[in-house]
């Protein structure tokens, strides 16, 4: 299983994402186009994209020109039947590349919030790991609408669109359920001013959230994780068959 993973900043932490791949023995190459790595031009050997958060937006290829041909290659993968996964960011960029609107600041998020499942959701192969309503972590100001085609999977009062699946195994998830307690805690090191422009109040709160809800937001971004990587291991195997 060798999967593809693109990092949209310099601080991108894997966490329950790359604890699921490591157990699948997953063999991870690691693209860093923010630091100029060359946006690989196809699928081909490949069998799973994962497209991480960043702080650009989705339709910022201004300043970040690489956008649009990630967005086209997430499309590639999830056109060839490959597992596709994108978080926050990398969501919206999925959102774009199968021709849904990007809403730019409209918005924002931040903490530990909750989210509800769908009935879709509740009986979808990934997001039926978590449970009705769980708390995760958010930390986004933009959103997408839905791509034609798409199912909706989770949603909340701040973004209705906080999970989507098109076919088999394309997914993307506003929520950051990779970011277990010590993600959280590395972000807070190394974006103090800009979590504190975000939620002044929770710097120094974050301990008691953190107790409140981390221990649940943990085990359902583990268990998210764990389904969603499973998804590419399915579609091996059908493809021996």
């Amino acid at each position: 299983m060798r999967v593809l993973v693109v990092e949209n900043d310099r601080v991108t932490l894997l966490g329950q994402i790359g604890v699921a791949l490591e157990e699948a023995g997953a063999e991870l190459d690691i693209c860093r186009p923010h630091a100029g790595d060359a946006i690989p031009v196809d699928e081909i050997g490949h069998d799973a994209i994962v497209v991480m958060g960043g702080p650009q937006n989705a339709r910022d290829d201004e300043n970040h020109a690489y956008l649009p041909e990630l967005a086209a290659l997430m499309r590639r993968f999830g056109d060839a039947d490959k597992s596709v996964l994108g978080v926050c960011l990398g969501s919206q960029l999925l959102a774009r590349a199968y021709g849904a609107e990007n809403l730019i600041g409209t918005h924002p998020e931040f903490g530990w919030c909750m989210v509800a499942l769908t009935k879709e959701g509740a009986v979808d192969p990934v997001l039926s790991a978590a449970s009705g309503t769980f708390p995760i972590f958010e930390w986004h100001s933009d959103s997408f609408t839905l791509p034609e085609g798409a199912v909706r999977l989770a949603g909340n009062a701040s973004a209705e669109n906080q999970a989507f699946r098109l076919g088999r195994a394309i997914y993307g998830t506003q929520f950051h359920f990779e970011a277990s307690r010590p993600v959280v805690e590395e972000w807070v090191g190394t974006f103090p001013d800009l979590i504190r422009g975000m939620a002044p109040e929770w710097h120094a709160r974050r301990a008691e959230f953190a107790e409140e809800h981390g221990p649940s937001a943990d085990a359902t971004g583990l268990a998210l994780a764990r389904a969603w990587v499973a998804t590419i291991g399915a579609a091996e195997a059908r493809r021996v068959a």
